[in-house]
């Protein structure tokens, strides 16, 4: 590994609206770290819990891919693609906001919190087109094997988003082990543990910690419980406008 950083649950940045209840594992909103501003084209990664009835009114984006998945509950969405979806677990959702997109995401239950995850990824290309993207998952197909819920190619499994990145999950059972193959040689990992408990190397993660990491074409994580486990393969140079 040429790179190797360690993200344990208790080091996020955390905020509490009363509404919202968020995990900020990178610098976001009012939490600042000046050390962890972004892993690769990975900007955002967001662990929030919506009260019931609560959510984000109408406000814009541009220029950044962004992936919800619902962990719990639902999330009720509206833009002004003219999209007005129910996003639920189970589900992924893609918006590639280009040049420009306003939406507002709520909680639809009056009765639970809605958990997801939030995440923003950087675009290979500015000002595209603004578009959207919602699947069903199949949770049979992540049952100690990756299973891929998203991709740079549009007839590939999954969403497809505007980056040479792919994220996989898998709900993989206590004592099994599960090898990755990069898609890309040139690309660099982030792994965050959903639920569980698993083993990379000499390094132990726990529920909510997360790792980054490149310089391995292939690797293999064993659960030492029952784990849930996202897998992000991400570029890990910066776009060239960024730069």
């Amino acid at each position: 590994m040429n790179t190797k950083i360690l993200y344990t649950a208790d080091s996020r940045g955390y905020a509490n609206h009363g509404w919202l209840k968020s995990h900020h594992t990178f610098s976001f909103a009012n939490y600042r770290n000046n050390d962890r501003v972004h892993f690769g084209v990975l900007r955002v990664l967001n662990d929030d819990n919506v009260a019931a009835g609560m959510g984000f009114g109408t406000h814009p984006h541009d220029n950044m891919e962004i992936i919800s998945i619902p962990l719990s509950g639902s999330i009720s969405h509206k833009d002004s693609m003219g999209n007005g979806t129910i996003v639920n677990e189970g589900e992924i959702q893609a918006m590639s906001a280009g040049t420009g997109v306003q939406h507002s995401e709520f909680n639809p239950n009056e009765n639970q919190d809605s958990q997801f995850l939030q995440i923003w990824i950087f675009p290979d290309t500015l000002n595209v087109k603004p578009r959207y993207d919602q699947i069903k998952l199949n949770k049979e197909d992540r049952v100690n094997q990756w299973d891929q819920i998203l991709s740079p190619n549009a007839d590939d499994k999954g969403v497809w988003i505007h980056q040479n990145t792919w994220f996989h999950m898998t709900d993989l059972e206590q004592g099994k082990e599960l090898a990755y193959e990069l898609k890309d040689k040139s690309n660099g990992v982030f792994m965050f543990v959903l639920e569980g408990d698993i083993t990379l190397g000499n390094d132990v993660l726990h529920r909510r910690d997360a790792i980054g990491f490149d310089g391995e074409d292939t690797f293999t994580i064993k659960a030492n419980e029952n784990s849930q486990v996202l897998l992000m393969e991400i570029p890990m140079e910066l776009p060239s406008y960024l730069q």
